[in-house]
């Protein structure tokens, strides 16, 4: 081997080292850039729901029981909007407050207003029950099902637990500080180019010195 193949083979090496240094920041940027994005994504998400709460008055109910099975069946999630009686029609899914009781949603089956139309009766039934309600419910506002999905109460209603909350609260923390940490790269960046305007100020002193000498 002669000394030029030998004195090539550290050049190689750097190089295989620079590339695979190179590929393990890139592989780390995109993992870093995907739960940035994942978490942003959550965030918007959120505030969508809280935007629609305050200008639309749109809700979400869990079900815990099977009585609008199987239409909307036990640990369903449903989407609802708050809606005066006078909008109500027969066939309409919609959640009624009780007092000193649990709101119940069931489907309307019959609907008398008032006369000016603020407040009405509505009789109601479950649509796996196989009779109506016991009593009709007298209201003025109603909560009318948009949408619904079988099976995520149990999430949301996990979701909700403090414990996850603080822990997603800590995850995106530290998130956002790994993200914004300096890298050994910037650094390094920081200090070629510093380095590099040193240089610079030191040519530029010595040809005015030179100059000077001159």
């Amino acid at each position: 081997m002669t000394a030029r193949s030998r004195a090539r083979h550290p050049r190689r090496r750097d190089s295989r080292r620079r590339r695979l240094d190179h590929s393990r920041r890139g592989a780390a940027a995109v993992v870093r850039e995907t739960m940035l994005n994942t978490a942003a994504a959550g965030g918007a998400l959120c505030i969508l729901l809280t935007l629609a709460a305050l200008f639309f008055q749109v809700s979400l109910i869990m079900f815990k029981t099977g009585s609008m099975a199987p239409t909307i069946p036990a640990g369903s999630l449903a989407v609802v909007r708050s809606v005066p009686v006078a909008e109500v029609r027969v066939g309409d899914v919609v959640t009624v407050e009780r007092q000193g009781k649990l709101p119940v949603t069931h489907r309307v089956t019959s609907v008398s207003l008032s006369a000016d139309g603020h407040s009405g009766v509505l009789t109601m039934k479950g649509d796996a029950n196989p009779v109506e309600d016991p009593a009709p419910y007298t209201v003025s506002t109603v909560r009318t099902v948009l949408w619904s999905a079988p099976g995520l109460a149990q999430w949301v209603a996990k979701a909700s637990s403090p414990f996850v909350l603080g822990g997603v609260t800590l995850a995106v923390a530290a998130l956002v500080t790994w993200s914004l940490w300096p890298r050994e790269e910037q650094a390094g960046e920081e200090h070629a180019g510093q380095v590099g305007r040193d240089g610079e100020e030191r040519r530029t002193e010595q040809l005015s010195e030179a100059a000077a000498d001159a």
